[in-house]
């Protein structure tokens, strides 16, 4: 009996762990600008959108102020940056769970 009961322990604690490991999106580089100024979508205002596989999403996760000014010269009103982003689409908008922008590369002469 007491071989059963921890049979029972051990199984469910492998299928209560088997169940947290929710499997994370992968990083990927995409195109991150202003949706409405450099990508051409419809919206209310400057929003940060990112382009993936050529198509643009706007993003819920975080904010076009959230890196830096975005009117600046190298602001995403101005500039399309590249961009690491992890997240999925839903319902037609990008789920960031991580958004690192990338540095710009600098043209040599």
């Amino acid at each position: 009996m007491k071989q059963l009961a921890i049979l029972i322990f051990l199984f469910s604690t492998a299928l209560v762990s088997a169940q947290d490991k929710k499997e994370l999106p992968k990083s990927q580089i995409a195109e991150a600008s202003c949706g409405q100024c450099q990508f051409g979508m419809e919206g209310h205002g400057c929003e940060l959108a990112v382009r993936i596989d050529g198509k643009a999403y706007f993003v819920d996760g975080t904010s076009i102020d959230s890196h830096g000014d975005a009117h600046a010269d190298d602001g995403f009103c101005s500039a399309v940056r590249k961009a690491e982003v992890a997240g999925k689409v839903e319902n037609n908008r990008f789920k960031v769970t991580s958004f690192k922008l990338l540095p710009e590369k600098s043209e040599s002469k």
